[in-house]
């Protein structure tokens, strides 16, 4: 990202908290960090004097940082939730000291039950529980799951009711009145579920009565001097308040939402786009769109829905927008059918929600006001370069491009890689792999054959390219054209020409070699396209052969699974010593009797 000036964009950092991503030069991300302080942080990784930049980790780090983003928040406790997501979906090479997979810890209430519990949890599943969280405080969470489990009787056991109901006496736990005892029927399941009731109240927020209540308790106790259980119940209502400052709900059956907010200029628009999954919010994105000045918001947000997710393969199954859009009711059908589950547009009024869609605002804003120009030189770079390549071959539009290549290394297994570009980008949740089903051997044309008539015939790859890339010239193209002729199917195919020294030069197009402009956007993205539709095959390659050899080796000899393929491979380390071992030598791995033991001597030896 060379149109990326790091001094300048220091200079448009803004004072709130946020969390901010360096970048490398090929996208790749180096560092995830928080700040309460946006401006201030990120402006002492470029400037000396300063102590962390002494770590030598910090000084390489800096060395490699091309460009670098952020995301405002409200708070510093907003920043550190989304720090952690963000650190788990991208892994940045430098966030070293991050090692947790447990994560922020959740509280969950087992409302599937007949008589729910409330418990900790590291993460959220899918098992129609109430999740509340994620929070950044494991010790408050272990606190307040005590508090409501006293307030509201709430049982600890993990005894099967009400199958188990009588069979056992109540525990110490009732004893002490710390537990209405559901299982020896001293409580029935209507009053029972009242107290779970009350304990999800006082989780969503509604602890104010509470609180209330512990203070009267606290300043009681002062007054009795019973010092020590006055600061107990002090720490206690500092706790809560400090968990429940920032608490969300989720519940696992509406976990991903979508948040889509603008910002306006004149004819030039900024859209953000939240991505909240799993009840986390763990990152965003921007456009630049164009649009008239009488359009009003719901009709470009209408708009956006429609070009955006038409191509995504992973729909939430809410989109929050600021307004009602103009064609709610058929996007929803559309949506809906392409998720295989509902998915609804919702305007919020008051809430999480709202929280968040001002959150998008606020950043809609930022982009819009600091980040606009280096968007549209970015795009120039981008889709400039569609606009170069539809000019050049003559066709009306080339944003999207899907490129195929084939890798047989050695005349191995065949297989084959679809890589899509989207408006000048690599767009990597719509890339696909291919392992050839029909053709044996290094036959090139008969393999892109197989491959193209599987990508244009399966229903779930409905969106159709404007464009399709043929890594190969002539013969390719060919091949392409007659599948697609087969199929009733009109696309613009090209192939992607190379010279002698391996540099893409030009396109094959129409039975004639267009040349591009030396040193055009077109070239440089077309150059890209063609590096990654090769690399993403010769990876996918590898990973099959690297898997194929294991088992081609073992497990073809009788007797020989899985498991005991497993056993040889811990006890002596490589295949080569299982080959040289002797019969009682292969009897010590776990699981190898005489009889097997035999099997395999026999196999490498005969």
């Amino acid at each position: 990202m060379d149109i990326f000036n790091i001094e300048e964009e220091l200079d448009k950092l803004p004072k709130n908290p946020g969390v901010y991503i360096m970048h490398n030069d090929t996208g790749a991300v180096l560092y995830v960090g928080k700040a309460t302080n946006l401006h201030n942080r990120v402006r002492q990784y470029f400037r000396s004097g300063h102590g962390h930049n002494n770590s030598p980790k910090i000084i390489k780090m800096v060395s490699q940082i091309a460009y670098f983003e952020y995301i405002i928040t409200k708070s510093e406790m907003e920043a550190l939730v989304l720090e952690c997501n963000l650190i788990k979906e991208y892994r940045p090479k430098y966030n070293t000291l991050m090692t947790d997979d447990k994560g922020y810890p959740y509280i969950k209430v087992t409302v599937y039950e007949d008589f729910p519990r409330i418990m900790m949890s590291h993460q959220m599943k899918r098992d129609k529980s109430l999740y509340f969280g994620p929070f950044t405080d494991r010790k408050a969470v272990k606190d307040i799951i005590l508090l409501v489990r006293k307030l509201f009787m709430l049982r600890t056991c993990s005894i099967p009711l009400p199958k188990n109901i009588g069979i056992t006496r109540p525990c110490l736990y009732y004893q002490i009145g710390q537990c209405s005892a559901p299982c020896d029927n001293s409580i029935s399941k209507e009053e029972y579920h009242k107290n779970v009731e009350g304990a999800i109240s006082f989780l969503s927020g509604n602890y104010s009565g509470v609180v209330k209540d512990l203070k009267e308790q606290m300043n009681r106790a002062s007054e009795e001097l019973e010092f020590e259980k006055a600061a107990s119940l002090r720490d206690l209502i500092t706790g809560i308040e400090h968990i429940m400052e920032k608490q969300r709900v989720s519940k696992t059956r509406d976990e991903d939402r979508d948040i889509i907010a603008i910002a306006r200029r004149n004819k030039d628009i900024v859209v953000s786009i939240f991505f909240v999954r799993e009840g986390n919010l763990v990152g965003r994105e921007n456009y630049h769109m164009q649009s008239d000045e009488e359009d009003t918001d719901s009709e470009i947000i209408n708009d956006f829905i429609k070009q955006y997710y038409i191509g995504t393969p992973r729909i939430p199954k809410e989109i929050i927008t600021k307004t009602d859009v103009k064609d709610k009711e058929l996007l929803e059908m559309y949506l809906s059918e392409r998720a295989e589950s509902s998915v609804h547009i919702t305007v919020p009024k008051i809430g999480d929600k709202m929280h968040l869609l001002k959150l998008a605002e606020d950043n809609a804003s930022l982009v819009l006001s600091q980040d606009l120009e280096r968007i549209k030189k970015y795009e120039k770079k981008t889709i400039g370069a569609c606009e170069e390549i539809a000019e050049l071959i003559g066709v009306d539009k080339a944003y999207r491009m899907e490129a195929f290549d084939i890798s047989n290394i050695s005349g191995y297994h065949s297989v084959a890689s679809m890589v899509v570009f989207e408006n000048g980008k690599p767009k990597k949740n719509s890339y696909r792999k291919f392992r050839l089903r029909t053709v044996e051997g290094p036959d090139d044309y008969a393999s892109m054959k197989e491959v193209l008539t599987r990508r244009f015939t399966d229903e779930k790859l409905s969106v159709l390219p404007d464009v399709l890339m043929m890594d190969g010239g002539k013969g390719q193209v060919n091949v392409a054209k007659m599948v697609l002729d087969s199929l009733g199917i009109e696309i613009p195919v090209c192939g992607m020409v190379k010279d002698d020294n391996h540099r893409t030069r030009g396109l094959y197009y129409n039975n004639e070699e267009l040349i591009f402009k030396p040193g055009s956007e077109a070239m440089h993205m077309i150059t890209s396209l063609q590096d990654e539709t090769h690399r993403f095959a010769i990876t996918y390659h590898r990973e099959l052969r690297s898997k194929e050899q294991v088992r081609s080796i073992l497990d073809d000899i009788p007797g020989v699974g899985p498991k005991r393929r497993k056993a040889l491979l811990l006890h002596f380390k490589d295949v080569d010593s299982v080959k040289a071992a002797t019969v009682s030598e292969l009897m010590e791995a776990e699981g190898i009797n005489e009889n097997v033991a035999n099997e395999i001597y026999t196999f490498f030896h005969e």
